[in-house]
This record gives structure tokens, sequence and C-alpha cells, in this order.
């Protein structure tokens, strides 16, 4: 059994890698910038822990032996994949390589979300992106619990429980979606107050708390109750009911966007009472990935290249 009190480092695989490219103790030495004396020791050393003779040596020359030329290959193949994982590291580190996780909401991320993970995956082509598309409450208890990293999301009305970050992209306005006949329709924007007595379908609370509240808030402040026929769970139902003649929707500036140029009409409501659409992240989410999505975001808000087509 070979003496294996010394402790083998990389730094004695590179002193014998530069001996043996080398093939002279002087010039490794050199090139190194250490002792001749001090890198004799450090190859016979080496050459102990292994149990092998590595090299042979004589005042005039230096020659590998069969194990010793093994060595050299294998040392090759080992500091490679040293570079690699140190290169890999740095990759993560800076955001280069990883996975991010984004919750978001459907309709109101649609006419950026595509652009921002489009240039995202263009600085960053190594790291994994996925997407998970739930109702505003859902990503933030998902942000909170670090199953995603990032959220794209309306505010809600537990989120200070949650203790995460948030940051504002945009204030939306709301809209009435009516049909091309309704008198309303006539109208460059309707006042909330127009509303009263009409039948209303708005998206149902349990997907949008907040959407579904800030409508509710509007209405009283406009003195009226509202009477809603239809609270469907997917925003696009909304434009569906009212092109049937169910009753005027009443929906974010977002999917008014999106729905613009069918057979509905389009009209903003006033006063004006809006809707926030926030990013929300946690503290305790250090993934340089999601630092790096957060950079790219705060970046195009304030070049405003979030909101343009």
């Amino acid at each position: 059994m070979p003496d294996t009190h010394h402790r083998m480092e990389l730094r004695h695989l590179r002193y014998f890698q530069a001996v043996a490219e080398e093939l002279s103790f002087s010039k490794a030495a050199r090139r190194l910038h250490i002792a001749q004396p001090a890198l004799s020791r450090a190859v016979k050393e080496l050459e102990e822990d292994i149990g092998a003779v590595l090299m042979l040596r004589n005042r005039r020359a230096v020659s590998l032996t069969e194990a010793g030329a093994m060595l050299l290959h294998e040392i090759g193949i080992l500091f490679q994949r040293v570079e690699d994982a140190v290169k890999k590291v740095q990759r993560v580190a800076n955001g280069e390589e990883g996975e991010l996780r984004v919750g978001y909401i459907g309709a109101p991320t649609q006419a950026f979300l595509g652009r921002l993970l489009g240039e995202f995956r263009k600085r960053y082509p190594r790291v994994s992106v996925i997407l998970e598309e739930r109702t505003p409450e859902r990503v933030w208890e998902m942000v909170a619990c670090a199953r995603l990293d990032i959220g794209l999301t309306r505010p809600v009305l537990a989120q200070h429980a949650h203790g995460l970050h948030t940051t504002l992209l945009r204030h939306e306005p709301f809209h009435c979606v009516l049909p091309a006949a309704h008198p309303l329709a006539k109208k460059r924007e309707v006042p909330w107050r127009a509303l009263a007595g009409e039948p209303l379908v708005i998206l149902a609370r349990r997907e949008g708390v907040g959407l579904h509240d800030a409508i509710l808030t509007a209405c009283q402040r406009a003195k009226f109750t509202p009477r809603f026929t239809h609270t469907p769970s997917v925003i696009h139902t909304v434009l569906s009911y009212v092109e049937a003649g169910a009753g005027i929707g009443i929906i974010p500036d977002s999917v008014a966007t999106l729905g613009a140029g069918g057979p509905l009409v389009f009209r903003p409501l006033v006063p004006v009472q809006s809707v926030d659409l926030v990013m929300v992240w946690a503290d305790a989410c250090t993934s340089p990935a999601a630092g790096a999505f957060r950079t790219l975001v705060a970046e195009w808000l304030k070049s405003r290249k979030l909101w343009r087509k």
C-alpha cells in the first residue's frame, strides 16, 4: 500500500503537468515561478501518493513512464473539466445559466411578455425559462413558497402577509365593451354612472379579487349597485357574452387592446379607475437568473419599451 500521508492537491498535478510538458524541471520551475527543489519535492510527493513512478530523471533529461504519460493525458481532461466548471459557475452567478420560473396572468401580460422573454433568451440563452399561467392570488402564493422566482400579477388582499417585493408595471384603466348598436357606443367615453341599471359582465371574483373589487369600488363611487348577469372564469369569455347580447362588459385596458378590431366597441370609463399590474419576488429568491430578469424589466420600464408594440 502506498503511503498517502500527503494530501494530493490540484497544485501538485499542475506542477507535474508543467514538468511533463517541458520534460525539464528547470524550465517548468521558471514557467511556474517556483524554486526547482520545491517542484522536485512536489512531484516526488505525487508519485508517493499515487504509488507509481511517473518520471525517469537524470541530470540531462526527464522522460515519462507509461503511468506518467497516462496521468498527463488524464490531467488534461481533468483541468478542462475544472475550467468548464468554473465557467459554468460564473455563468450561473451572472444569471447566464440556470432556471427561471415565471408565473403570470394572461391578458394583462400578453402585450409585452413574449417580447420580454425573447430579449431575455437572447441575452441568456443558457437559462431555461418555465412559464406558469395562474390566477393573481395563486401567483402570489407560489412566489411566496418559492415555487416561482418571479410573478407578473395583480395586487391581492393578502399581499402584505406574503411579505414580497413589488415593482409597479402599470396602472391599467378600465374600459366597457358594448355591441356596436348599443346607445352608449356612440360616446367617446362612458361615465361609470351610465352603467347603472345595465346588465354587466365581469370576471369572476375567485379569478381576480383585485380586478373585481376595483370595479365594485368604481360603481360605489358612481353611487350605484352593479347588476352582474354573468361572471365567467376567463376574461375573454366576457367578450363572448357581450357579443351574444348578455350585457355590457367591464374589462381592463389590456383586454380592450387585444379585442380591438372585432364586432364589439370598446370605450374608456370615466372618471378613470384603474387596476395595477405588478412584478413580485421574494427576499429568499437569490437566483441570478431572476435578478437578471428583474434588471431587464427595470431597463424596459425606464425606456418605456415594456409597453411599446
